[in-house]
């Protein structure tokens, strides 16, 4: 292909020869008295389906006690439960995702990560504030098959309450193995966060994958310059499966985007949303909601409420990424161009009464009007490398563990400016520190401060981030969060020193 001419994904996935067919999620089927539809098998009956309708099932769960949560996360490869059916794919503890481990600030995760896989792996704890070094999250460490390393992760007393999520980082190897099932969802728990007085809590998983037969379709390389999307988008390792709510009551959702590189735009006609919590824990009020943009590697807690009988879909709607080309393509490149269902939404029974929800969730530091104590603007670009494809680069590299790219001070507050010159949208994300959102294209973010681990910097735009560098001297990243382009080389490394 000539550089600045685009490619759709349609074009990359016939051009790999991949041959996987769309899976068809759609809203056909039987349907019980509820207006829910009874299990049944997507694709035509063909083997790049899946069964629909289950009862959505929560990951298992591991919970502190005492300040320690200790356990062996077995990363494996073999058959586990993939949209319904037996597939061989990856997983931790046998189940996609894995399980969800539930921790309070101030305690310590022990967590002994025994190595089945049949190649090298190791784990990041995305969103947490911790040691970047030794034994903790540390994204340099290789872990090779049947080894077993302990990794040890002490939370720190003002650690905010949240979701958020662990996954593979080994270079060159990250979206291959998440694309393959292997995540989970962490949530830490403070006393000092209000009631939000939900009914019940629920942990929602987003991946998603294309499957052909009784296995995970790798990805060519067209695919993963423009950042593989799969057929199915599963929640909890589910297809469109089925939750059952009670009118007027509210639940509590936790949501994790952990696609390789698929945005989601979620909504849910019918329902009340709000918004209480972020990438970096709760909002400073709950805030309302008609949809919520997620980009890959984002979470939202929300809370939702039906106001009576009836049911409802969640959706994630199309979002336009971009184009490997010059230009964009009407969501067709770098992004589906089709609704999907996530899953429905039943509200039945007699009316329950709803939460009532604090009026202020937290009081959040604000780096706006802080004395910043260094500026850099990074540049992220798509281009043509001669002899070898496209290149993804920023600041015209690409990554060498070797090389330290950014040197920061402890106890400072850096401002970072991303650019993105490419035609694609690329979700920036920093390892250990998080980011106050300053300013978009050069226009300030108004309103309550805005906390993100995962930052949308879109094609030809800019957006200015301020953290605090603080507590964790040592190595660590940043990178584009479509893993695809991670592994490709969009990622730079920062070292912190007193």
């Amino acid at each position: 292909m000539a550089e600045g001419q685009g490619m759709t994904r349609r074009q990359a996935l016939t051009l790999a020869g991949a041959g996987a067919l769309s899976a068809g999620v759609g809203v056909a089927g039987l349907v019980n008295e509820w207006g829910s539809p009874e299990p049944r098998v997507v694709g035509g009956g063909s083997s790049e389906g899946g069964t629909t309708g289950m009862e959505l099932r929560q990951p298992d769960e591991h919970v502190s006690s005492g300040g320690e949560l200790a356990l062996t996360l077995s990363a494996v490869a073999g058959r586990a439960q993939v949209a319904g059916r037996s597939v061989e794919c990856l997983s931790y503890n046998g189940s996609v995702p894995g399980p969800t481990l539930r921790v309070r600030a101030g305690d310590r995760i022990t967590l002994d990560l025994d190595n089945r896989l049949g190649e090298s792996t190791n784990l990041h704890v995305h969103g947490l504030q911790v040691s970047p070094s030794d034994n903790s999250d540390n994204v340099f460490l290789e872990i090779k098959d049947g080894e077993t390393f302990r990794y040890e992760y002490d939370i720190a007393k003002d650690h905010p309450a949240g979701t958020f999520w662990y996954h593979p980082h080994l270079h060159h190897t990250v979206a291959d193995q998440l694309w393959a099932g292997l995540c989970g969802a962490i949530i830490i728990e403070r006393d000092d966060v209000p009631s939000l007085g939900a009914q019940q809590e629920r942990v929602l998983v987003i991946t998603d994958v294309t499957l052909a037969g009784d296995r995970v379709v790798e990805a060519a390389l067209p695919d993963r310059m423009l950042g593989r999307e799969g057929d199915l988008v599963l929640v909890n390792g589910q297809l469109e499966p089925v939750v059952t709510v009670t009118p007027g009551g509210h639940e509590h959702w936790r949501v994790v985007n952990a696609c390789c590189s698929r945005f989601l735009r979620l909504r849910l006609d019918g329902a009340e949303l709000r918004q209480v919590a972020g990438d970096v824990g709760p909002l400073a009020a709950p805030t309302s909601v008609e949809e919520i943009l997620l980009a890959p590697g984002n979470r939202a807690d929300l809370l939702v409420r039906i106001p009576g009988e009836g049911t409802h879909e969640l959706i994630a709607e199309p979002v336009d990424r971009g184009s490997a080309g010059m230009g964009r393509m009407g969501g067709r490149a770098g992004g589906t161009g089709e609704a999907v269902t996530l899953l429905r939404v039943n509200a039945r029974g007699d009316a329950a009464p709803g939460a009532s929800l604090p009026a202020q969730l937290a009081d959040l530091d604000d780096l706006r009007d802080v004395e910043v104590d260094q500026k850099r603007v990074l540049t992220f670009a798509m281009g043509m490398g001669f002899g070898r494809g496209m290149s993804l680069t920023i600041d015209d590299k690409t990554f060498d563990a070797e090389r330290v790219d950014q040197s920061v001070r402890l106890g400072t507050v850096e401002e970072w400016t991303i650019e993105n010159v490419s035609p694609m949208d690329h979700p920036f994300h920093l390892h250990v520190w998080p980011m106050n959102v300053v300013s978009r294209d050069g226009s300030p973010v108004e309103g309550p401060p805005e906390w993100k681990d995962v930052v949308i910097v879109p094609a030809g735009g800019n957006v200015t981030v301020r953290m605090r560098i603080k507590d964790f001297p040592g190595r660590t990243v940043y990178h584009c969060h479509i893993l695809d382009h991670e592994d490709l080389g969009m990622m730079g490394l920062v070292e912190a020193k007193a």
